[in-house]
């Protein structure tokens, strides 16, 4: 998700891996790291090595987390939790500064809050959204939109880097990894462990379109090895990483932001949009924590949604990232994030919050993510009432609980 707006516009989110993490999917580096000026060539020899970097982002570990609920097996804690609670634990939503965050907190136990441009940045300066999620009844998402370039929502707090586009042309995979954990770094510092970065679009769109230089590449090869390893220099910092937006934005016919986007038919995102994520995605992590979650866009794709459904809302779509053979992808067990269901006319044109969210979740969503928090309650009430009617199952909601609980460290039992 991004909003074409001016730099502080851009938004924050805060993802959970530790206490304090931040959840999201746009980080590239911070200040004070230099960018190699070295030429396509050295980039491409060196690709080779990085490739193995791309590659092992299945098996990195996400980092633990000193709250003691993380701690506990993920299915003994949600088998402790109320309905509500549990429905809770699948909402991101964007708060705009401390009293906002701690009451969706304190309140409503969401699962994840989203630092965005409409957020008092001094509740990451003066370390109280540390408190906060210190605090918080179960681990706490705090999430970022940090890719670089165009959509640096934190570069006023000094932290930024290249858009994905100039780091090819600059950077070999290995340097963009340590670009991207100085990123992560800092964002670890205000309290942040998930990034909705980096963005695995593949295009050629020109520089200022929706995608275009947050793009690393039009040659899918090129996106995963150097999305791999802007991944795992995030998760060398102790934020997870959130790819984005699958099936595949870049080369779709529109902006999700201010309309109807309909992408190439799946046969041909198979031959090209998709084959970053059959690269990239892990299936279950070596230690039962997913090393990345996905983020899902306002996608029409025919061939797999149908002629109107958005991906975000498509069960179909879940169920191809989610099993990974209609693609020729690895299963994914990690969490799965719908871009901002509020604030995007593709989604928001035609829903309103509360049916938005109760279709994605239903589709097979993990976590429902939208910019402000006076929703909730309604948004509550109305998947209480889709879980007693037996539209959204309690079995898929326990599942994603106990996903998105492991993704902040609970591990599995």
């Amino acid at each position: 998700m991004w909003k074409p707006e001016a730099r502080r516009r851009h938004g924050v989110t805060v993802g959970v891996m530790g206490l304090v993490a931040v959840l999201a999917g746009c980080g590239s580096g911070a200040d004070g790291v230099a960018t190699s000026t070295s030429s396509a060539a050295s980039a491409t020899s060196a690709a080779a090595s990085a490739s193995a970097t791309a590659s092992a982002s299945a098996t990195s570990a996400a980092p633990s987390t000193s709250n003691p609920v993380a701690a506990g097996c993920a299915s003994a804690i949600v088998a402790s939790m109320s309905l509500r609670d549990k429905l809770a634990a699948m909402l991101v939503v964007g708060v705009s500064g401390t009293q906002d965050a701690r009451r969706v907190v304190d309140t409503y136990h969401v699962g994840g809050i989203f630092v965005g441009s409409f957020t008092d940045f001094s509740i990451l300066a003066d370390g109280r959204l540390k408190a906060i999620a210190a605090q918080s009844k179960r681990p706490l998402m705090v999430t970022v939109d940090q890719e670089g370039g165009r959509v640096s929502r934190l570069s006023e707090l000094g932290i930024d880097s290249p858009s994905a586009r100039e780091l090819v042309k600059t950077s070999t995979p290995a340097q963009v990894r340590r670009i991207a954990a100085k990123t992560g770094a800092g964002l670890k510092r205000l309290g942040i462990n998930v990034d909705f970065a980096p963005d695995a679009d593949v295009s050629d769109e020109s520089d200022d379109e929706v995608i275009g230089d947050r793009s690393f590449s039009d040659d899918p090869a090129v996106v995963a090895r150097y999305a791999g390893a802007f991944a795992d220099g995030l998760r060398d910092a102790g934020v997870m990483p959130v790819f984005k937006h699958f099936p595949g934005h870049g080369h779709g016919s529109g902006d999700s932001h201010t309309g109807t986007v309909r992408t190439p038919p799946l046969s041909r995102l198979m031959k090209s949009d998709l084959v970053p994520y059959r690269t990239l995605l892990p299936g279950r992590a070596t230690r039962a924590v997913p090393t990345a979650g996905v983020m899902v866009g306002h996608l029409i794709v025919p061939g797999l949604t149908g002629d109107e459904l958005p991906a975000s809302i498509s069960a179909p779509a879940m169920r191809l990232l989610r099993n990974g053979t209609g693609y020729g992808g690895r299963p994914f067990d990690g969490p799965i994030f719908t871009d901002d269901l509020s604030g995007m006319a593709a989604i928001s044109a035609r829903y309103g919050i509360e049916e938005a969210v109760v279709r994605a979740l239903t589709a097979g969503a993990d976590l429902a993510l939208w910019l402000s928090t006076d929703k909730v309650p309604d948004v509550l009430a109305e998947l209480t009432s889709a879980v007693r009617a037996k539209r959204l199952p309690q079995a898929q909601v326990d599942r994603s609980v106990a996903r998105n609980l492991r993704a902040t460290g609970a591990g599995a039992c």
